[in-house]
């Protein structure tokens, strides 16, 4: 799809982007642009076989701006990133793009935005802002999801919490640095060293660069809240075993004295009293009930349970 950046974005034909006083934007396959990279008249031979190491990055030639987005799925920030290429002069952008990602991001400025005063600049930010459209939903569910958590970890169910909370940490570690390659290309952006940009609207990448960093302070937000999770977790998880101790306790507390009178009546000694009476078996399990219920009433005063 070719496009001129007028009012709108407007649909062109291959033909009518080599009009140098409206910029352009090509959005095409990489076969296409082996065909008709003479058309851009960029000066510059991408290397097609190395689609970034899933990274986003760009770089300042000599008459252009070459580079790479990898973006995160939002859905499943673990499952590989949306890659494509892309090129940038004064004249306009060239996007190369396989899997549709980038067309996606198009036909949403196509349909939503109008410019008062058009310019590649303008359509850059209005780019970069796509790419982060929906993220601060996500961030959002991740807080929901960690609320949510924490509500469980209090109400003593533990069952797979760490598990989550440990891809949760890795997740949001790859959003981290997701942030920190797109403030990067802002920056590179807004430097401007090949003045491919007007001075007077460098400051569209300016806001683009806050209001990533804005996100990456979130994502720092989050890994700290993941922090504090897991030390609740882990202190949830001592009273639980302190619970556990302290009903065994109670149990050896007592049965100690009960296996003493076992033991003790257990010895095979000719002349024991209480053999030769009839009352004496009732009498020592009355004992032993009685021991229980004083072991009880001690152990409650001293509230052990």
């Amino acid at each position: 799809m070719y496009y001129q950046i007028k009012n709108t974005l407007t649909e062109c034909s291959a033909e009518d982007i080599g009009n140098r006083k409206v910029p352009y934007v090509a959005n095409i396959s990489l076969e296409e642009f082996e065909s008709k990279k003479d058309l851009f008249d960029m000066g510059i031979d991408l290397d097609l076989e190395a689609e970034s190491d899933d990274i986003t990055e760009i770089q300042v030639n000599y008459d252009s701006l070459t580079g790479s987005f990898a973006i995160p799925d939002c859905t499943s920030i673990e499952s590989p990133p949306h890659t494509f290429l892309f090129a940038i002069d004064e004249r306009g952008i060239v996007i190369l793009d396989d899997d549709g990602t980038a067309q996606k991001i198009l036909d949403n400025i196509q349909a939503s935005k109008r410019w008062k005063y058009p310019s590649l600049e303008r359509f850059l930010y209005d780019f970069l802002e796509g790419i982060l459209s929906g993220d601060l939903l996500m961030l959002e569910r991740y807080e929901k999801e960690m609320d949510q958590m924490e509500d469980r970890i209090l109400s003593g169910n533990l069952d797979k919490v760490m598990e989550r909370l440990v891809d949760i940490r890795s997740e949001l570690l790859d959003l981290r640095a997701h942030y920190e390659q797109l403030i990067d290309l802002g920056q590179e952006l807004e430097e401007n060293e090949n003045a491919f940009f007007s001075s007077k609207n460098l400051r569209f990448f300016r806001l683009f660069i806050e209001r990533t960093e804005r996100l990456q302070s979130n994502v720092t937000a989050l890994r700290e809240h993941t922090m504090q999770i897991r030390d609740l977790y882990h202190s949830q998880l001592e009273v639980k075993q302190n619970r556990n101790m302290s009903f065994l306790t109670i149990i050896a507390t007592i049965f100690v004295p009960l296996t003493l009178i076992t033991g003790w009546y257990g010895m095979n000694f000719t002349h024991m009293p209480e053999l030769d009476s009839p009352y004496a078996y009732p009498i020592v399990g009355g004992v032993c009930l009685l021991i229980i219920v004083i072991s009880l009433i001690v152990l409650k005063k001293k509230k052990w349970f």
